[in-house]
């Protein structure tokens, strides 16, 4: 894969990736802010910002307007907000390239944010906080980023902020966020897809290069200072017990970065892990059990999720402590450490197939570690790791006082789980 990338006068960067037999075109722009880069009191401004660029601008003078003109030609649209990240994108089959990039550059660079939407989106808001607090499964990584990252700092604190942020939340807020975090110094643009470099470029350096030069936002960084094993519960009457069992982790970029892939797939990545078949096929007690490994310019942390019944939440946590306890006594065999790195380089390689998966790829690498990591790097990286790694890396990041333990359920004996922990 060609990524060809360009950098404007005022320092925004575009990628262009060409896949001239592809059928479609995924245009995307993504800055580098999102809730981590708020203050307590704008908490939640970044992700309410994101929805109010749909509202409208001064050539498209409501969300009717740009809703139609992307369902016009069949597009698939939205955007997202992250804890370092916000992207606006739509894909559209490479013929209708035009008004995609179009929409997109215009919301981005020329919405109105008016007042009287302010209003109404504030209900719209607060309906998607409590849809998401009814659906236990997505909202207990709230629970466990508070945990391990303290309330106090941005890191610590949910995407989509309290009600009463967003009840107070006036449009002079949303114009200085807006001033503050959106610059062309962490801002990236990047089409995937079939399309002519030459016009899309030309048009990219006019629409986005008439913005000014201005200095990115920083942000609060993070050390992990944890020295015994910590539980938080969310009290809560739920049908199953979710929970979040992690440590803290490595950074973009360490050297072990690509071990640590390689432990999170043996432990809990596809059906033949070893947390899947000791979770579920072995004992029954989950449905669905895996790993993730979420990681920032200067910490991370790596976990393991699962909802059980409440009565087995217990015995769910003693099992997967035993592997984990197990995988730093034990090295793992050549025949495991082989089908994780397949594993790793079929997913990887199927999940970057297509435009919106490609143009996204291009600007997170590019807005994390500063260019475009191509899959054939992170390959390479992951076929370099040995089993000694793998143990290695367990055995300095498994360890019970750095043990965080994050509940959704009908649970208030902390103690317990505590000395469960330390077992």
């Amino acid at each position: 894969m060609q990524y060809h990338v360009h950098t404007l006068a005022n320092g925004l960067r575009i990628v262009l990736a060409p896949m001239p037999e592809n059928k479609t075109a995924t245009v995307i722009v993504m800055s580098g802010t999102g809730s981590r880069y708020e203050n307590k009191h704008e908490n939640g401004l970044a992700h309410f910002l994101e929805h109010m660029f749909f509202k409208g601008t001064s050539s498209r003078p409501s969300a009717k307007a740009i809703s139609e003109e992307l369902d016009g030609v069949g597009s698939v649209y939205n955007a997202f907000t992250a804890k370092e990240r916000t992207a606006y994108y739509a894909k559209v089959s490479s013929r209708y390239l035009d008004t995609a990039l179009d929409v997109i550059s215009d919301i981005f660079l020329n919405s109105m944010l008016p007042a009287k939407e302010i209003t109404k989106e504030r209900g719209a808001i607060i309906q998607e906080i409590d849809m998401y607090e009814d659906m236990p499964m997505r909202t207990v990584d709230n629970v466990f980023d508070a945990l391990i990252f303290g309330d106090k700092h941005p890191l610590g604190r949910t995407i989509l902020g309290p009600k009463e942020n967003i009840r107070a939340f006036t449009r002079k807020d949303f114009a200085a966020y807006l001033k503050r975090n959106y610059t062309p110094l962490n801002t990236v643009v990047c089409i995937a897809g079939e399309f002519s470099e030459k016009k899309v470029l030309t048009k990219l350096k006019k629409e986005f290069g008439r913005v000014k030069r201005a200095t990115p936002p920083t942000y609060i960084p993070y050390v992990s200072t944890q020295e015994r094993a910590r539980i938080a519960i969310k009290e809560k009457k739920t049908d199953q017990t979710h929970f979040i069992l992690g440590v803290p982790a490595y950074p973009y970029l360490h050297k072990d970065e690509f071990a640590l892939a390689v432990l999170s797939t043996i432990l809990g990545a596809g059906m033949s892990s070893r947390l899947f078949l000791e979770v579920r096929e072995k004992r029954g007690l989950a449905y669905s059990v895996h790993t993730f490994v979420e990681r920032y310019p200067d910490t991370g942390h790596f976990g393991v999720q699962a909802g059980v019944e409440h009565g087995k939440l217990e015995k769910t946590v003693r099992t997967i402590l035993a592997e984990f306890k197990r995988i730093k006594r034990e090295k793992v065999s050549a025949a495991e450490l082989a089908k994780a790195k397949a594993y790793i380089r079929g997913t990887m390689t199927l999940s970057l197939e297509t435009s919106d998966e490609i143009a996204g790829h291009a600007a997170s690498t590019m807005i994390n570690i500063g260019r475009v990591r191509p899959l054939e790097e992170i390959l390479k990286g992951i076929d370099t790791v040995i089993a000694s790694d793998i143990q290695r890396v367990a055995r300095d990041l498994l360890k019970t006082e750095k043990l965080n333990l994050a509940i959704i359920g009908p649970h208030v004996r902390k103690e317990q789980f505590l000395l469960l922990l330390k077992t």
